[in-house]
């Protein structure tokens, strides 16, 4: 299953630990969010790093909004990179948790990658409004990103830089951010910093290996855990292993927050359609039938959060899902090479007048408008014959929910008892 793109995408800047001004993106899940969360990238990578994308976005499916930016000196971020080195790249990340705490809530999650998993498990510890903290392909000692440059060791202690390249891209590498790799100890911060951790790294790791995420877990305290990202790569390249860790990442993330969205829990499935407010925005509702859960809510345009289908979309599914399956049964009864069915519905409000299948105007309005289904049926089979098509286009119109739409019903209208 594909992640489904955040509800809402803010694009902003907030200045970094130096100063410059860092680009950041902040997605929203539909609705408030349950909690904010933090991610910070790898070495030389940026925020649009497409896994970075899958993880935010699973973590925006499940009512989390995620803040992920350019670390100075990288993708949209003012500064130069050869200024930067892991010192500057915590104050980073403490500039935008100030950022978030002032323009919305400081986050509850920390997720890192690589080397900003070492950046998060850095800086944890100092950040009281931090539940839980996971890293993905850490290192557990800063000074193992030398390996990636082992060939330009000498000149940069000669010559106080030299340019290597990483990632297939030219960097220019100090011996200031070499140095100041050698003064920090991971290890000796997460003995302290006595939050929720989940360490994640695959065994075939060969940029960071898995003995790193061995250390992590051997000297963090519980409650801890582990999960192995067998087979992937340490970008997690491949989608499928984004999304695995993503689901992962939700889950955890679930378990260890408090819920600052105000959302009542759903109810109990106390008769076939159960529906109550969430407590959230104005139209945000819980819609409970039997063991399903989902969500209704109204459009942004008349202020609501987009969060799920309005009533009339779940008449309109009703309609559209009653049609496929009166269809099927009717091929089946009858041996008909019917190979799927799509119905696309959509509905408006019509002049009674122009409606040439307006038999009165029973359900029009003073105004004359009447509510109109306009049903789009695609039928698929090599083999069905033009009978076999306008026999079930004919069948469509015994769809139950058809005939309760077209005829008149009765509602019964009571207050519960404890009303």
């Amino acid at each position: 299953m594909t992640a489904m793109k955040p509800a809402r995408t803010e694009h902003v800047t907030f200045p970094g630990g130096d100063g410059d001004l860092l680009a950041a993106r902040l997605d929203f899940p539909a609705g408030p969010p349950r909690a904010f969360a933090l991610f910070a990238h790898c070495f030389t990578c940026g925020k649009d790093l497409r896994s970075a994308g899958r993880l935010a976005a699973a973590l925006t499916e499940s009512g989390f909004a995620v803040l992920r930016f350019d670390f100075t000196g990288l993708g949209s971020s003012e500064g130069e990179f050869a200024n930067t080195n892991f010192s500057s790249n915590t104050a980073d990340l403490v500039a935008a948790i100030d950022w978030l705490r002032r323009e919305h809530a400081a986050p509850q999650i920390l997720v890192g990658h690589s080397l900003g998993g070492a950046a998060v498990l850095a800086i944890a510890g100092d950040v009281p409004e931090v539940n839980a903290v996971v890293t993905i392909g850490a290192p557990s000692d800063t000074e193992h990103l030398t390996a990636l440059f082992t060939e330009s060791i000498d000149e940069i202690a000669t010559a106080g830089e030299a340019c290597v390249s990483l990632a297939g891209r030219p960097f220019t590498i100090t011996q200031d951010f070499v140095a100041d790799l050698s003064e920090h100890r991971v290890l000796e911060r997460v003995e302290i910093m006595r939050k929720p951790l989940l360490v994640m790294h695959s065994p075939v790791d060969e940029t960071v290996g898995v003995d790193n995420a061995a250390e992590i877990y051997t000297h963090a305290r519980h409650p801890k855990s582990f999960v192995s990202l067998d087979g992937a790569d340490h970008l997690l390249s491949d989608a499928g292993d984004a999304r695995f860790a993503a689901a992962m990442i939700a889950a955890f993330a679930t378990r260890h927050v408090s819920d600052e969205s105000g959302a009542l829990d759903a109810p109990g499935p106390t008769t076939s359609v159960v529906v109550a407010e969430t407590g959230q925005g104005p139209f945000l509702n819980h819609v409970v039938v039997g063991n399903h859960r989902f969500l209704a809510d109204e459009p942004e345009s008349i202020g609501g959060f987009d969060a799920g289908p309005s009533p009339y979309d779940f008449l309109g599914a009703a309609l559209g899902a009653c049609t496929s399956m009166t269809l099927r049964m009717y091929a089946s009864r009858k041996s008909l090479p019917l190979d799927r069915v799509s119905v696309d519905v959509s509905h408006d409000r019509v002049h009674a007048d122009d409606c040439a299948d307006a038999v009165d105007d029973a359900g029009s309005d003073r105004t004359g408008l009447i509510d109109q289904f306009e049903r789009v049926i695609q039928l698929e089979g090599a083999e069905l014959t033009d009978a076999d098509r306008d026999a079930l286009l004919s069948i469509a119109d015994r769809c139950p929910v058809h005939r309760t739409l077209e005829s008149s019903s009765s509602i019964v209208t009571r207050l519960a008892p404890n009303s």
